[in-house]
C-alpha cells in the first residue's frame, strides 16, 4: 500500500506544480498585455478611411495603387526613428505584407498621399520589400470574396535601424525587437467583388 500511497501523493504534488505555473504563466501573460496596451500610444488617423472602414479603391491594385495619407500622434519625446509596416492577416497563403518602410525621422507626423516606390523617400527614409517582391507600397488586392483587413502599424524606436533599402518585414522586426518604446495601428478592410 506504500507504493500506492506514495504515487497518488507525487501525482498530486505534480498536479498542484502544473496549477500554479499556469497561475504563474496567466499572470506574466496579463502583464505582457497591459504592458502592450500601454506601449500602444500613437494614434493613427487616415483623411482616405475611418479606422475599421474600406479604404478607397485608388489606393488598391483595383486603381491607382497609392499609399493612403496617414496621420499621427503620440510618439515618445525620446524615439530616434519611426517605422511602418502594412500586413493583411487574412490573405490564404498567410498574413501578406503590403509596405515595409524604416527611418522616418522621429519629428514626423504623417505621410502624404501617393509616398513614391522607390529606395529612399522622405530624406533619409528607406523602404523595404513587399509580398508582391517590389519596394513600397502596394496597396490591397485580395482574392474576390471576403473583405481582407489592412493593419498600418507605426513603431517609435528608441534606435536608427541601420539596415539599407529593400528589407524584409522579418528582417526589420528582427532589428526593432527590444527597441519599440511606443505604437499605434490603423485598420482598413477591402474586398474585391465578383464579377
Amino acid at each position: 500500500m506504500k507504493p500506492v500511497r506514495l504515487t497518488i501523493l507525487s501525482l498530486s504534488l505534480l498536479a498542484l506544480t502544473l496549477f500554479a505555473s499556469a497561475c504563474v504563466r496567466g499572470e506574466r501573460g496579463h502583464d505582457t498585455r497591459a504592458q502592450e496596451a500601454t506601449a500602444m500610444a500613437i494614434q493613427i488617423t487616415s483623411t482616405a478611411f475611418a479606422p475599421g472602414a474600406a479604404i478607397p479603391a485608388r489606393h488598391t491594385c483595383d486603381a491607382e495603387d497609392l499609399s493612403p495619407p496617414l496621420r499621427w500622434s503620440g510618439a515618445p519625446e525620446g524615439a530616434k526613428s519611426l517605422a511602418l509596416i502594412c500586413d493583411d492577416p487574412d490573405a490564404p497563403a498567410g498574413t501578406w505584407v503590403h509596405w515595409v518602410l524604416y527611418g522616418i525621422p522621429a519629428s514626423a507626423t504623417e505621410l502624404a498621399e501617393g509616398i513614391a516606390k522607390s529606395d529612399t523617400v522622405l530624406g533619409a527614409a528607406r523602404q523595404g520589400i513587399n509580398d508582391f517582391k517590389r519596394v513600397g507600397y502596394g496597396g490591397p488586392c485580395p482574392p474576390r470574396g471576403k473583405p481582407h483587413r489592412y493593419f498600418f502599424k507605426l513603431y517609435a524606436l528608441d534606435i536608427a535601424i541601420d539596415l539599407g533599402p529593400g528589407a524584409t518585414r522579418k528582417e526589420l522586426l528582427a532589428a526593432m525587437e527590444g527597441h519599440v518604446v511606443a505604437q499605434g495601428e490603423l485598420m482598413g478592410t477591402y474586398q474585391r467583388r465578383a464579377e
